[in-house]
């Protein structure tokens, strides 16, 4: 019931700001069309179309103008007219009265707005979809935003959330395809990411992770939280003083390098990915700033860190591989991971998905690299994926929406920006240094404690299971005069240590992803020097 009465609102919102006039309606089949009728009598409307989607993306609430958010950064998918719209969903939403903010911020410090700050802006400094923020200033000088949550968005977003859940049930139960792309797995993902936007607490605990991930780069700057003033439902930062990303007029008049700051942004979307594992997965241009300070070295400035994302190490090698593989144009070596990785079913061919593969990527690897669009890429493979039952991976949909919003904001900054030899040179570089044998020193460092731990338990598990293993393969006479002889050495208890040790580091080494890889790069006789040191450490 909750679904169906959103849905006749979301119908009476599409009415009501004349949504059907970017349908053509002659075209829909009759089963459909009969539902458009009564509003095509209605007048042609007088204001853009533009300014009516915008309207009613604000009108439906924060699930509608985060996909509205999302379209304002693909100018190569969205019309200019209706782009000049959209761009407003990113920090113009229309604000809620300020007299609510300042007594949500009271009741969650538990002071009065003038004893918390030496001064308070009651003008909003923007309002998004989720909070508002206001600027202020702390006692001891420092200049900050306070940032809180709307009230009342939880019972909007349910009942929204209901409204996904039937549809992505529906589309699971009556479509193959809807089964393939794991609808109610991904409604449940955004549900989860939207109601992490409003514990604000979650925000600063990423604001603050980010900024150390990035104290002291060139590339990107993280404005400091203040932790004494922040709740659930309330945050202050340090404010920041720069140029919207989308302000391209200001940033040209101040001689920005516009190459370096797109280029950038690529550069710090994979450091996030590969060497963090830690990536804002909101930045929409709303969410960015450029530092004044030296246009010739730009610098992004970042804020709004309430969705963040991460991959498991299974993920983030099989994707920093599928993405290598891809410059190569390796197709047989994608197919191949997209089997390894679990993406497609085991009893997939190899040989058809990579030819299918091929005939996806080689028409568009022809046009020069600067108009190739990752975006279509990836649109084109999945439509090639439904062929061999090519699961979503909800765990990767957040990261694809970021790199879709990245490839479109630097094409605004920079029209020829050529994301593929940008990104090619890092992802060589991070699968040479993830394949080196110091990264093994360094999980080895990481993880090394937990193992010495459990080692002391390793050799006595491993002589019981032997002992289950003889009493039920029930040893012929042979074996266990064999056996008798052996026990009778007397260093056999240093030498089933040995053993023991050997397969514990041999099974270490093996489990580290990069291993084979760096097994097959290395000399012969390197190889061949390695295996007889173990041999005479194991037989000395």
């Amino acid at each position: 019931m909750l679904a169906l009465v959103r849905l006749l609102q979301i119908l009476y919102a599409a009415y009501k700001f004349r949504l059907d006039t970017f349908i053509a309606v002659r075209r829909l089949p009759w089963t459909i069309r009969w539902l458009f009728i009564p509003i095509t009598w209605l007048p042609t409307p007088d204001a853009p179309r533009g300014e009516r989607l915008r309207l009613f993306f604000e009108h439906m609430g924060p699930v509608f103008i985060k996909f509205g958010q999302l379209l304002s950064t693909r100018p190569d998918l969205i019309p200019p007219d209706l782009m000049n719209h959209l761009d407003k969903l990113q920090d113009n939403v229309t604000p809620f009265p300020s007299e609510d903010f300042v007594a949500l911020v009271e009741a969650s410090l538990e002071a009065p707005i003038d004893s918390l700050f030496k001064q308070f802006d009651r003008e909003p400094l923007a309002s998004a979809s989720v909070a508002q923020v206001h600027t202020a200033t702390l006692h001891n000088g420092k200049q900050v935003v306070v940032k809180a949550v709307r009230p009342g968005l939880e019972p909007v977003i349910e009942k929204d959330i209901a409204l996904l859940r039937l549809v992505a049930f529906l589309a699971e139960s009556l479509s193959a395809d809807g089964r393939r792309l794991h609808m109610r797995d991904v409604v449940e993902e955004y549900r989860h990411t939207i109601f992490d936007e409003l514990d604000l607490l979650r925000e600063a605990a990423n604001a603050s992770q980010l900024r150390r991930n990035f104290q002291g780069s060139e590339m990107l700057y993280v404005p400091e939280v203040h932790w004494d003033y922040c709740r659930r439902d309330v945050m202050v930062m340090e404010r920041i003083f720069g140029i919207p990303v989308t302000h391209v007029d200001a940033l040209n008049a101040q001689k920005t390098n516009m190459k370096c700051l797109a280029e950038r942004g690529v550069e710090i979307f994979f450091k996030q990915v590969f060497e963090h594992n830690f990536f804002h997965a909101d930045m929409h241009p709303g969410n960015i700033f450029v530092s004044t300070e030296n246009p010739h070295n730009p610098k992004y400035i970042a804020i709004d860190m309430a969705v963040v994302g991460s991959l498991s190490r299974e993920d983030q090698y099989y994707l920093a591989r599928n993405i290598l593989a891809m410059f190569r144009r390796d197709y047989r070596l994608v197919a191949e991971l997209h089997v390894f990785s679990g993406w497609v079913p085991e009893d997939t061919s190899i040989g058809e998905l990579e030819a299918a593969i091929r005939s996806v990527c080689e028409p568009i690897f022809e046009k020069p690299l600067s108009e190739i669009s990752f975006g279509h890429v990836l649109i084109s493979l999945f439509q090639t994926a439904r062929r061999f039952n090519m699961e979503v991976q909800p765990q990767l949909v957040l990261l694809q929406k970021t790199l879709l919003n990245i490839e479109g904001l630097g094409r605004q900054l920079y029209p020829e920006l050529d994301l593929w030899s940008t990104a090619h040179p890092y992802m060589e570089r991070w699968i040479k240094n993830r394949f080196h044998p110091k990264a093994l020193l360094t999980e080895l460092r990481r993880y090394g404690p937990e193992w010495m731990e459990k080692f002391p338990e390793i050799p006595h598990l491993i002589f019981n299971n032997l002992e289950q293993l003889q009493e039920l393969t029930k040893l012929t006479p042979e074996i266990k005069q064999a056996t008798k002889a052996v026990a009778a050495k007397p260093n056999t208890v240093v030498r089933r240590k040995q053993i023991a040790v050997g397969v514990l580091i041999l099974a270490a080494v093996t489990a580290w992803p990069g291993f084979w890889t760096w097994i097959q790069n290395l000399p012969k006789t390197s190889l061949a020097l390695i295996l007889v040191a173990a041999a005479v450490w194991l037989l000395r």
